[in-house]
């Protein structure tokens, strides 16, 4: 049952494959529809979803667009159209012609499974095969763990058009971005990467949240090969790659999936249901099989054809509520009265599902915002099954208290401290996002206060706690060398900052905590196990310092973690330890290398039997201003 262009031979659909994408459970519906290419290469096979139409053909470069040259043929009822074409092979571009004849619509479309797209602003689809691209990863893809909680994970957000440009202004190439992209998260100590989407979308402003081609990689960069070289250099590197992508909306461009075939096939017909306020975009019917079945298709998709470790699901409360952003009386209550979007929850649960048991190795993470119960637990428990679920709440605490003058802060501990009250409810992510860094908000730099030196100092500190803190890591590009400007997605990042010493030691501390991370058990394996947790002291308000241990599987090696808060240094600031022995000073943000004051323990403390902060033994440490300390167990008291 597949299609050349895929793999093996060229065969139309089978009264099989009809019925499977009926009932909504043809997982890989993108080996029948599209556009697909004989082993010959001499013809290609069309067939579209389109079953209110009344009449379809396929235009292109090769019949000069003519709508009456080639018509395509429905079998039954199946609404699915289908033609194999002689004459047509890879780079051919094309549309398909779609008439209604009950509301005399007519209109030319691009294929909702096109595998390629023109750049944008044209809009046609482009027959290519698939296939052809030989893949170096098979590695690294071998070894992918099936469990991958107990790993370390720290992620590097990227925008493509907008890392790093040509010095004349243009964007980078899918293969200059392979090997420059590579480079740096490989030096930085990235685990992975996770993209904006990329699928193809007509509105460079959209960042790629609009999408209209969701089996296209954006021909902004280069081809379909070239995405999948750009995914196999990182993987060669051991560098996964998260894809954003966006199931939650479409865009209403004329030749995208809205009213497709004269009716409201992809989208509900009713607003209330059918229309985004906030975004002005077309809501999937996720009820409708056929519709589920193109969204999980679309996901085994990039899995399978271009080899991505995980999904990143966009917008995921814009999907499970009924109001979501709406006024009283603009949407209509559940079956049962509830704001609950009853079809949304199931198709969720149906795609984790699906994902996990088709490729374990794989993983999803869902921006859920709001307080939705367990969002990252199996489904057979009533969850929604993500692996991973974006703390918002994290986010939205720390970066508040960290905007306060330090003078404050003392009054505002608790809302810092508050996230660890539900840390291990999810399997969280900490995200410094995209959004965060945009829409008047500042960059990350910017949102401190002080004067530049204790700007440096509390983003230092700010991402020493954030690598403390369990959960795994998520930092957008330029946070970590201090961008001062917000994020312009048709701009580079300000390269030429690092021509500065405290940029470079911006720099330089993200890039050791990143290593720091991989490298000490402790700080990733309970990641979201409360037993991996312990706050030593959290409620220092006078000196506003706070100290908690992390501890690896068994307990077996344990780091303390010392935040101080405010631009005072506290010298001999005694904090309680769960062992004797030695306390080895890991990293320090104060140290002079990253720019700060230079304010240490000249490599760590000794442990002595005073009881402290309701342990039994204590260390004495200098805890340098607006500084962060990492401290590690490292044995018995020398002799």
């Amino acid at each position: 049952m597949q299609n050349a262009g895929t793999s093996g031979q060229l065969v139309g659909l089978s009264d099989l494959d009809i019925h499977l994408h009926r009932e909504g459970v043809h997982l890989r519906s993108f080996e029948k529809l599209g556009a697909h290419i004989s082993p010959s290469g001499d013809r290609t096979q069309f067939a579209v979803w389109a079953p209110n139409a009344k009449y379809v053909s396929v235009v292109g470069d090769f019949n000069a667009w003519d709508r009456g040259a080639t018509p395509l043929a429905t079998r039954n009822d199946s609404g699915i159209w289908e033609a194999s074409v002689p004459g047509i092979g890879a780079g051919s571009t094309y549309k398909y012609y779609l008439e209604s004849g009950a509301t005399f619509y007519s209109v030319e479309k691009a294929d909702p499974y096109a595998f390629y797209c023109e750049q944008p602003p044209r809009t046609a689809s482009v027959v290519w095969d698939l296939s052809s691209y030989k893949w170096n990863d098979g590695s690294y893809m071998a070894t992918r763990p099936t469990q991958n909680l107990g790993e370390p994970m720290t992620i590097y957000e990227v925008h493509l058009g907008s890392w790093r440009r040509t010095l004349e202004g243009g964007v980078l190439t899918y293969k200059e971005l392979a090997s420059q992209l590579c480079e740096y998260v490989t030096e930085m100590g990235f685990t992975h990467v996770e993209l904006l989407p990329i699928a193809e979308h007509p509105f460079d402003g959209s960042w790629g949240y609009q999408t209209t081609s969701y089996f296209a990689p954006t021909s902004r960069f280069g081809t379909p090969d070239d995405f999948k070289h750009f995914v196999d250099m990182l993987h060669q590197n051991g560098i996964g790659v998260i894809l954003d992508w966006t199931p939650a909306h479409f865009p209403t461009d004329q030749h995208g999936l809205g009213y497709f075939d004269g009716t409201y096939l992809y989208e509900h017909e009713d607003p209330r249901k059918g229309f985004h306020p906030d975004w002005g975009t077309l809501i999937f019917q996720y009820g409708r099989h056929e519709v589920r079945n193109f969204l999980v298709a679309n996901a085994l998709f990039w899995l399978e054809h271009y080899h991505i470790d995980a999904l990143r699901v966009d917008a995921v409360a814009s999907m499970l509520y009924l109001d979501y952003s709406r006024e009283e009386g603009a949407w209509e209550p559940n079956k049962y009265g509830g704001r609950e979007n009853i079809e949304a929850i199931d198709f969720l649960r149906i795609l984790n599902e699906t994902v996990y048991r088709e490729h374990p190795s794989s993983f999803t993470i869902a921006e859920e915002s709001t307080a939705w119960p367990m969002v990252s637990r199996p489904t057979s428990g009533g969850g929604l099954g993500f692996g991973y679920k974006w703390n918002m709440g994290w986010m939205n605490d720390t970066l508040s208290f960290f905007s306060k003058d330090p003078i404050h802060r003392s009054y505002h501990l608790r809302e810092l401290t508050f996230s660890l009250l539900y840390a291990f409810n999810e399997n969280f992510v900490l995200p410094i996002s995209h959004d965060e860094v945009v829409h008047g908000k500042g960059s990350v730099l910017r949102k401190m206060p002080g004067d530049d030196w204790q700007k440096f100092a509390n983003t230092r500190l700010l991402y020493g706690y954030m690598y403390g803190h369990p959960g795994k890591k998520l930092l957008f590009m330029g946070s970590e060398f201090g961008q001062w400007d917000e994020w312009q997605h048709d701009h580079s990042l300000d390269w030429h900052l690092l021509d500065y010493f405290y940029h470079q030691g911006l720099q330089r501390w993200v890039q050791d905590l990143n290593f720091l991370l991989i490298n000490e058990r402790a700080l990733f394996q309970l990641d979201h196990d409360p037993v991996g947790f312990e706050w030593v002291n959290c409620d220092d308000q006078d000196s506003t310092v706070v100290s908690f241990v992390r501890y690896s599987i068994e307990r077996s090696e344990k780091v303390l973690v010392v935040c101080n808060f405010t631009p005072v240094s506290r010298g001999g600031y005694r904090v309680g330890v769960p062992e004797q022995g030695h306390w080895d000073e890991l990293l320090n943000s104060d140290s002079a290398t990253y720019g700060g004051s230079n304010v240490g323990n000249f490599g760590g403390r000794t442990a002595e039997k005073v009881p402290w902060n309701g342990r039994p033994y204590s260390i004495c440490v200098d805890v340098p201003p607006l500084g962060v300390l990492f401290l590690k167990h490292t044995g018995a008291e020398p002799s």
